[in-house]
């Protein structure tokens, strides 16, 4: 654990802290049904949980892998926050003017940074503490699935958030001393579409669903009723803040939504699956020749189209700005270490309309250690009695100045796996469009990003043969009943 202790480490206090008494507050009502805390391990145990703990330490690795392929690429692959934009517009915008008010920013921000952990790893154990093993397993399965889902949009269709290209509009949780170094480094801040904090709750608000209709039980009968409300009001929080924190898109909510409807429906069928499976009869999990030759087609299909459509497609226009800032703002990217000895290739080009008109100031860039000037950052803002200005000041590094059409091109090298470089632009009197690449050593993973897709494809596969073979079982029933 580092010390002193960041936003990571203190959500993960507050999670373990309030596991038991929020589980115990929601169970209130059925005592008898809850596992004592000192029957837990035996419980573990006796249900066979130990493959829930297998499949988040698969997921810490298997998301790290994804993280560390999303910079590299993105020279080839670029971006399509100007589509969302084009979309939209400014809404978001609105949101944070009109609400704008600080006890509510803090609130937010320590609801979006502590709630999603807390979810992730809430859901399942409150299912296990709950003596409730299919639903236990649906949870854990949810955050796996609906995460490898949305791989192919994080690594081929890359959006930034909202802070970064609508002019005018604030950081506060990313831009502040407290939480930009682990946002810095955890969070690609490209990664808008799908909203996992949307996707993830409502994939598992739908299994609730279908898990009383199995039952025959409506929604408001069921014993976790209490909690099903708990799900549903942080995802109409969520729904609030993502938006007002300047992080996503109202867009990035729909494909959240879909991934969450596929995931639910895949979980759902897979789960008694797997429960029934012993390690012994593994190849029981594979799937039968329909769902293979459905699952084939969704590897090659989505495949053709990210090879022939996304890879230097039009996101790769070199003319297209991935960040935006208007007069008074300023954006952060990261230049990430993945070698100590071959540097990273950085290009900033100022992609706005060249004009004779034009005579403000161009905006400036400069590239500093993260650990010399993050203590100047507060709720997405400079603190009071500092500016752009002191960044030179303090890491003592040049300000380059970019006319429209001018790019700045520069090599950065770092002596630690454990700091980073942030490149910080600002503009002063103008709205200044920008494009930010760079050229890592391991540069243009496409192939192993590819491979790293075909769970997503295969999971998209299976679960619309499922759809269309449950439709035509409907469709059976119905004639059968008619002809009876």
């Amino acid at each position: 654990m580092e010390w002193p202790p960041g936003p990571y480490e203190y959500a993960m206090f507050a999670l373990l802290l309030m596991t038991i008494p929020v589980q115990r507050l929601l169970t209130r009502d059925e005592i008898h049904m809850r596992v004592p805390l000192r029957g837990l391990l035996d419980e573990i145990r006796d249900k066979g949980y130990w493959w829930h703990i297998a499949l988040y330490v698969l997921m810490f690795l298997y998301k790290a892998i994804i993280d560390h392929h999303n910079e590299p690429m993105k020279a080839r692959v670029g971006g399509y926050t100007h589509w969302i934009h084009s979309i939209e517009g400014d809404w978001t915008l609105w949101v944070q003017e009109t609400f704008s008010n600080v006890l509510l920013t803090d609130l937010l921000s320590a609801h979006y940074l502590f709630m999603y952990l807390f979810m992730i790893w809430f859901s399942p154990m409150y299912y296990i503490l709950s003596r409730d093993e299919v639903m236990a397993d649906k949870a854990a399965l949810n955050y796996f699935v609906i995460y490898l889902l949305a791989v192919p949009m994080y690594l081929f269709f890359n959006v930034e958030v909202t802070s970064s290209f609508i002019p005018g509009m604030e950081a506060p949780l990313y831009h502040d001393e407290f939480t930009l170094a682990f946002f810095t480094t955890h969070d690609p801040m490209d990664n808008a579409v799908p909203s996992l904090h949307i996707g993830l709750p409502i994939s598992l608000l739908i299994l609730n669903r279908l898990h009383c209709r199995d039952l025959g039980i409506e929604i408001k009968d069921w014993r976790h009723r209490e909690f099903d409300i708990f799900v549903m009001a942080n995802v109409a929080i969520y729904f609030f803040s993502i938006q007002y924190l300047g992080i996503h898109w109202v867009v990035d909510i729909i494909p959240g939504i879909m991934l969450a409807v596929v995931c639910a429906a895949f979980c759902h069928t897979i789960q008694p699956i797997i429960r029934k499976t012993s390690l012994a009869d593994w190849r029981d999990l594979l799937p039968n020749r329909q769902q293979t030759i459905f699952a084939a087609a969704s590897v090659v299909l989505f495949s053709g189209v990210l090879v022939f459509g996304a890879i230097d497609g039009p996101g790769a226009d070199e003319d297209v700005p991935n960040y935006r800032l208007g007069p008074g703002d300023f954006i952060i990217d990261t230049v990430e270490v993945h070698s100590l000895s071959h540097p990273v290739t950085v290009e900033i080009s100022n992609v706005g309309e060249s004009t004779p008109e034009i005579t403000q100031p161009a905006p400036s860039c400069m590239i500093v250690e993260r650990s010399d000037v993050i203590h100047l950052f507060n709720r997405g803002h400079f603190k009071d009695g500092y500016d752009y200005d002191d960044l030179a000041n303090y890491s003592n590094q040049a300000n380059h100045y970019l006319v429209p059409g001018v790019t700045f091109e520069t090599t950065v090298e770092t002596d630690s796996l454990f700091d980073a470089h942030l490149i910080i632009c600002a503009s002063q009197s103008v709205v200044s469009e920008l494009r930010i690449t760079m050229h890592y050593v391991d540069d243009e993973l496409m192939w192993s990003a590819l491979l790293a897709s075909w769970p997503s494809f295969i999971i998209f596969g299976i679960a619309i043969e499922g759809l269309m073979y449950r439709s035509k079982q409907i469709e059976s029933d119905d004639i059968s009943d008619i002809n009876s």
